[in-house]
Formats: structure tokens, C-alpha cells, sequence
């Protein structure tokens, strides 16, 4: 394609994914900001023998555009069409499955490393943004990979942003390289110069890109990513595709890793996702005209970001730490009232941990606001620095359980296996937002060390706090039923429809809802003994999980009764919309029923 075709590809593109996530949701500004990048790297490598990762794979959609899937993009986000991520098992062009930041160079490098060893001419291509530049694991795949001469190359994709505005040594590093006029003034009028020279002038002009890594040297006096061991080429306008293009084909000549600087505009191309790309990373449906979604109720992230406010404003000790996602876990408030207790940490999820434990060391109550996907990064840190050193923690974990259209890398599924076996560790798993009130109240001032309070993605059922009254268990209906249900967070709901319905139906149930789930509530076992069934449901893996808990702490007290575990087996859990994962699960009311009835009528 010529220059216009290429611009009218670019257009075409960008206008796809705004029709497409318009309806279904996904990741915008990231997306849009990436187009010209992706088309440069198709033009350029030869995918799929070069290997293009993608860093957390949230900006791939134009890679998935031009790999084929065009005609089925219209099922972005939906069950059973395309993942808004890189799936292998979607495409021979997706390598790995991606969701989680900072793993792009290290898989790379691996990558580059085996072609090495088979003596292969391919290229490794890891495309990495400025925000997942915060992690700690790029530095350590860098650092290993820089002197490995292998065909490496990594596309720093820098638009001063990951979710939130950027924070950090390493955002301002990039700002200064971004910043320094010199070089481009210096660039501009030599150009000018070289033109003017008849005949030669335009040759020797087109010559200039080959001396701007020296000339850079000179001017920035930096070498950090040369130091590294890396051949570092730009900054570069990132929406330049002849200059995109041109930097690449260059690197692919360089006999050892190369970092090519990048600059793009987050949301370039529509006006909205431009001039607030926050609100544009992840979005639900839109209008198109006006930019604006339905407006939402409140959610657990709010409730909670308002109540950790209210005790905040009473309590000087208390401080919260967000890793990158200030408004994702209802931060935002309390960042604006208490700016001198509030930090944000970058995509550092491991650091943060350690960080609040030093807060805690020195007298604050430090409060973590994680998703739990993304908490699975810090295992490490919260067994050695966060149960093990006996201090005040707090995790809230927030988009705990299903979370739909994001699949498999981002389900909250492992966070109460990897607390399960944790000393000095209490763990609650609110249903409503007075449980959420009264957990967080528990944590601050009733429980020692770390304390975790998971609560799911999305609102409370209406009239959801009149069923509840925030105690590490409670008892719902008779307490002399035969059947008992037991579950805990927003399957509680699931739970109250389920037991009516079966009450209609003449089977007897009543609930045990647990608020703590780690450890148990030894009272919650001994009311079970009686029944003669216990079912427990959770929204969670069965291995580690709490019922797996709860049916040895009923062997434990000689339960002679049966024992139903429902929830999920060893399997990761694909993109589908929530309330089709809780049927497909049977954690829905209608597959509570049916369990729960066909053993009744076996057991007549």
C-alpha cells in the first residue's frame, strides 16, 4: 500500500474498533493509540515466524484487525467470539495469552533466545507501554537479555500513561528524553541545510536517520537503555508510519537488542477517548454521537472507596496504596481529600506489598486496594512481608470472583487459594454493603496482621443490605432443616432465591452465610452437624478453596452426613458475560435448585 491507502487503513481501523466497543465494551484509548504502531510492525516483520508479544495485549485489537479476524471482530467480549486479549488458541499470530503487564521482554527474550539456539533468522518483538514500565520484571528481562545478542527488539509504546497518569523515576526519565528541544531543533534546521544542496541535498538528508542515535548520545547524555545493552533508537512519532517503518527495518540490521522509543497520543482519533483517555481505557457500552455510557449505581469499589474515606477523616493512621488503579478501586476520593496518605505505586503489585508493610512498621494502617488478578503477582510478598511480619495489612480485593468479558487472565478465581494456607491471615468475603462496612471497621480495629476483604465487580442487589447484618456468619431459616446451604458473597443472593424456591417445592433449606471466610467461624461448622446434606457453593477454585475447608472442619467434628461442593475444578475460566458463568457453573439460583433438589429426591 501506498502512503493514502495506508492512512485509509489506519482510518478504517480506528473506526471498526469505535462501532465495536461502542456495544460491547472493551479497552478504547489504548487501542486507539496503537494503530499506525501495529500497522508498522505487520509492514515490517513477518508475522507469524517474527513473534510480536503483546504487553498485557490490551492495545492489540488492530493486531487482531489485520491477522484475520476482521469479519469476526463484531464478537469482541462475547461469549463464544474473540477475546479482547492475545489467545493462542484464536490465532496462529497470538503467541501467548496476555493480561497481566510487564511479562513482554522476558517472554521475548526467551522466545529470541531459542531462535538463537536453532540457528533462526527470526525476530522477537516485544511491544511494551511507558506504564508497564514500572514493573520490576522488564528490568530484570532487560537486564538479563541486553548482552544475549539475540534477535531482540522492544517497542517502548510511550503515551505518559498506563490506566492512571503515569507515576515514578522511570515515567520521568521518559519525560525528559520527550522534553529535550535540542535534539529536534537540531534535526529540523540540519534537514533544512542538507535540502538546500542541490542534487545531493535530499540524498544526504535521507541519510540523517542512520547518525540520530549518536546525535541523541550527544545531546541527551543519557545512555541508560545503552547501558543496558541495548542499541537504543528515538524517540519517534509513533503515528509516523514511513518513520515507524524506516526505524524498524533499521533495527532488524543490528547485530544485538534494540529498544526503539515510541510516542503516541492514547486515544488518537476520537475526540472523547483523546481528551479523557482515563475514561477511555476500559469502557462499557457508549454512545457513539455523545461519548457518554449509562450512568451505574454505586458498586462495591465505590462503597468502599467512600467508607475507607469516612474512617479516614477519624483515623490519621490509615492510608491507601493503589497499584496504577486509583479510580478502578474507588480511590479517587479518598486521593483527593488525603493526598499526603494516598500513593499510588505504578504496576508494581509485588512492591507495593513490601511498601505497605514498611508503612505499617513505622505506626500507619496501610489499605491496598488490588483486583485480585492482579494481586496473584504479589504471592511472594504476602507470604514473606505481609503474614510472616505480624503487622497491620489490609487488602481490599476488589473484582473478587467472576468478572466476565475479560477471561481467563483476569477472573479473581485464585485469591483465596493463594490466602488459604497463610498464618496470621483473616480473609472476608462481604455479600452486601453493610458486610463490606462491617469488615473493613473488623480490620481496621478488631482483627491484627493481614486482613483481606474481597468483594466482587459490580452493585449490590437492590435491598441487598436488609438480608444481611455484617457477623462473621449468619443463619438464614430453620435451623433444624435436613438440607444446609452454605456459600458466602454475592452467591448469598443466589442463595435466599434458590432456598425459596426449593421451600415452594417442599424441600426444607436453610442457609449458612459466612462473611469471614479465613479462618472459619467454628460456630458456622457446628450448625451444619445436624444436616443431613450440606451443599456448599462458592465462586472460586474447589482446590484450596473455602468449601474444601469447611468439609474437613465437619470431618474434623465427626459429620456423619453427605457433603456437595460446587464450584471450580482446575480449569481457567473463559470470556463470557457474569450471569452466564454463574449458569454454566450451576452457582446461579436455577443450578442451586437443581442440585439441591436432585439429591433430595435420590435421598427419598
Amino acid at each position: 500500500m501506498d502512503s493514502g491507502e495506508l492512512g485509509a487503513l489506519c482510518a478504517e481501523i480506528r473506526n471498526k474498533m469505535i462501532e465495536t466497543v461502542s456495544k460491547n465494551g472493551g479497552h478504547l484509548a489504548s487501542n486507539l493509540g496503537t494503530v499506525e504502531l501495529t500497522v508498522a510492525l505487520h509492514r515490517v516483520f513477518n508475522a507469524p515466524e517474527d513473534k510480536i508479544i503483546w504487553d498485557v495485549s490490551h492495545q492489540a485489537y488492530a493486531h487482531k484487525l489485520l491477522t484475520g479476524r476482521f469479519d469476526s471482530f463484531d464478537t469482541l467480549r462475547t461469549e463464544g467470539g474473540i477475546s479482547g486479549f492475545t489467545r493462542p488458541d484464536e490465532s496462529e499470530y497470538d503467541f501467548s495469552y496476555e493480561g497481566h503487564a510487564g511479562t513482554s521482554v522476558s517472554r521475548a527474550a526467551g522466545i529470541a533466545a531459542s531462535n538463537k539456539i536453532k540457528g533462526s533468522k527470526c525476530f522477537a518483538v516485544a511491544v511494551i507501554g511507558d506504564g508497564s514500565f514500572g514493573n520490576g520484571l522488564v528490568y530484570e528481562a532487560m537486564n538479563a537479555a541486553g548482552n544475549s545478542g539475540g534477535r531482540l527488539i522492544v517497542i517502548l509504546n510511550d503515551n505518559e500513561m498506563s490506566i492512571n497518569r503515569n507515576v515514578g523515576a522511570m515515567a520521568k526519565y521518559l519525560a525528559a528524553v520527550r522534553a529535550k528541544p535540542e535534539y529536534y531543533r537540531f534535526k529540523a534546521g540540519t534537514e533544512k541545510a542538507l535540502n538546500r544542496i542541490p542534487l545531493i541535498g535530499i540524498h544526504l538528508s535521507n541519510g540523517l536517520f542512520k547518525i540520530k542515535t549518536f546525535l541523541k548520545n550527544i545531546i541527551y547524555r543519557s545512555s541508560f537503555f545503552e547501558d543496558l545493552g541495548f542499541r537504543y533508537i528515538g524517540p519517534i512519532d509513533g503515528h509516523d508510519i514511513p518513520t515507524l517503518c524506516e526505524a524498524m527495518s533499521s533495527a532488524r540490521m543490528i547485530a544485538r537488542p534494540v529498544l526503539i522509543h515510541v510516542n503516541t497520543i492514547k486515544g488518537k482519533g476520537f475526540d472523547f477517548a483523546e481528551n479523557s483517555p482515563e475514561n477511555y481505557h476500559g469502557v462499557s457500552e457508549f454512545d457513539v454521537n455523545t461519548g457518554k455510557s449509562e450512568s451505574s449505581s454505586e458498586s462495591y469499589s465505590s462503597y468502599f472507596g467512600r467508607v475507607l474515606c469516612d474512617f479516614a477523616s477519624k483515623d490519621s493512621r490509615i492510608c491507601a496504596v493503589t497499584a496504577a488503579m486509583t479510580k478502578g478501586t474507588g480511590l479517587d476520593r479518598f486521593f483527593e481529600e488525603y493526598p499526603a496518605r494516598s500513593f499510588d505505586e505504578g504496576i508494581a503489585e509485588g512492591h507495593a506489598v513490601v511498601f505497605c508493610s514498611g508503612l505499617s512498621i513505622a505506626g500507619q494502617i496501610p489499605v491496598f486496594a488490588v483486583y485480585s488478578t492482579f494481586l496473584q503477582r504479589a504471592a511472594d510478598q504476602l507470604i514473606h512481608d505481609g503474614a510472616l511480619q505480624r503487622k497491620k495489612m489490609i487488602l481490599a480485593v476488589d473484582r473478587a470472583g467472576f468478572v466476565g468479558e475479560d477471561g481467563e487472565t483476569h477472573q479473581g478465581l485464585f485469591d483465596v487459594a493463594v490466602m488459604q494456607s497463610l498464618p496470621n491471615t483473616v480473609v472476608y468475603s462481604p455479600a452486601s454493603y453493610r458486610d463490606l462496612s462491617k469488615a473493613l471497621y473488623n480490620a481496621l480495629y478488631r482483627d491484627e496482621y493481614l486482613v483481606a476483604i474481597r468483594y466482587p465487580r459490580g452493585s449490590m442487589p437492590e435491598g441487598g443490605d436488609e438480608l444481611t447484618n455484617g457477623e462473621d456468619f449468619e443463619i438464614y431459616g430453620d435451623e433444624g432443616a435436613p438440607f444446609a446451604l452454605v456459600t458466602y458473597g454475592r452467591l448469598f443472593f443466589e442463595a435466599v432465591n434458590a432456598v425459596k424456591t426449593l421451600s415452594d417445592k417442599g424441600i426444607n433449606t436453610k442457609i449458612i452465610k459466612l462473611n469471614r471466610i479465613i479462618p472459619l467461624p467454628e460456630e458456622s461448622v457446628l450448625c451444619a452437624l445436624g444436616s443431613s446434606h450440606v451443599f456448599f457453593f462458592e465462586e472460586g477454585m474447589k482446590n484450596g478453596g473455602v468449601g474444601e475447608a469447611y468439609s474437613e472442619a465437619l470431618l474434623e467434628n465427626d459429620f456423619s452426613g453427605k457433603y456437595t461442593h460446587t464450584g471450580i475444578n482446575r480449569e481457567f475460566v473463559s470470556h463470557a458475560g457474569v450471569s452466564s458463568l454463574m449458569k454454566k457453573y450451576s452457582l446461579d439460583c436455577e443450578g442451586m435448585v437443581r442440585i439441591i433438589e436432585n439429591e433430595a429426591y435420590n435421598e427419598r
